[in-house]
């Protein structure tokens, strides 16, 4: 028996662009109605969503009945934190606000087998199927089917981006740009050339380290991105989803409570 294989690095491995969707519900229905629809991953959230162990848990479950990758962004804590959603069969982590080298060396210890991190062992959950695959196949399949991502939403890393890159156990720099806007103090302004130039950078420094490069958009910068060289691209929020279709049904009653929606994930101005 072996563990279930990475949708996500399947696809990109054979070339392509993974796609994946961002969840602030935590209904599993939400997860699964996402799967079905088509995405390669989900993206579920522990950072910024008051989402329990056990909603991220329901949500992985929903989405991999449908041969669908999950990924969890995880808390800034203990390495509990971060090891947990992996064990509950996600198929990556994103690690928020990496910070340096220091940081990115601490997270591959944490989260990586040996021989490349510490990663604290029990092959007693759902991706090492419950004590059934051998201890140590399991340790070698982690180590290839499941991805750690860490993000860069501060100029801090960027003086040792290409060292964070290189380090074995980091799989993906992944470009956060709302964060970015506000670490450096124009907070929603996605135009500003050193976004642009930032995003440019962290593709070009991920994909020559063999490492993958991902980031938020929305539906017409998919092209323009893989051009770019990501592989990884997380489009809409299902918060988003629902709030514009409802919009469309007020509407259709001479409503005035209709908005734009904005944001990072909305698709208008990323």
């Amino acid at each position: 028996m072996n563990i279930r294989p990475s949708r996500v690095l399947r696809k990109i491995r054979a070339g392509g662009i993974a796609s994946c969707t961002k969840l602030n519900l935590s209904d599993p229905r939400a997860a699964e109605i996402a799967a079905i629809c088509g995405f390669d991953c989900v993206w579920t959230d522990m950072e910024h969503v008051p989402n329990s162990i056990h909603d991220v848990e329901n949500q992985v479950r929903a989405a991999k009945m449908h041969g669908v990758d999950t990924l969890v962004r995880v808390r800034r804590g203990s390495y509990s934190d971060m090891i947990l959603p992996l064990e509950m069969d996600a198929a990556g982590i994103m690690v928020p606000h990496m910070m340096g080298l220091e940081d990115a060396k601490t997270i591959v210890r944490h989260t990586k087998f040996h021989p490349i991190g510490r990663r604290p062992l029990d092959g007693g959950n759902a991706d090492g199927a419950y004590c059934q695959i051998p201890i140590e196949d399991y340790v070698k399949q982690c180590n290839q089917e499941r991805f750690v991502i860490v993000q860069i939403e501060d100029p801090e890393p960027l003086d040792q981006i290409e060292e964070i890159a290189a380090l074995p156990g980091i799989d993906m720099l992944f470009f956060g740009p709302g964060d970015f806007t506000h670490s450096l103090g124009i907070v929603g302004q996605f135009g500003d050339p050193r976004i642009e130039q930032t995003r440019k950078r962290v593709a070009q420094v991920a994909r020559a380290n063999g490492k993958m490069a991902g980031t938020v958009c929305g539906t017409g910068d998919v092209g323009r991105l893989g051009d770019m060289g990501y592989q990884f691209l997380s489009v809409g929020a299902d918060v988003v989803a629902l709030t514009e279709y409802f919009q469309k049904m007020v509407s259709a009653f001479g409503g005035t409570q209709s908005r734009q929606v904005g944001g990072i994930y909305s698709g208008k101005k990323s």
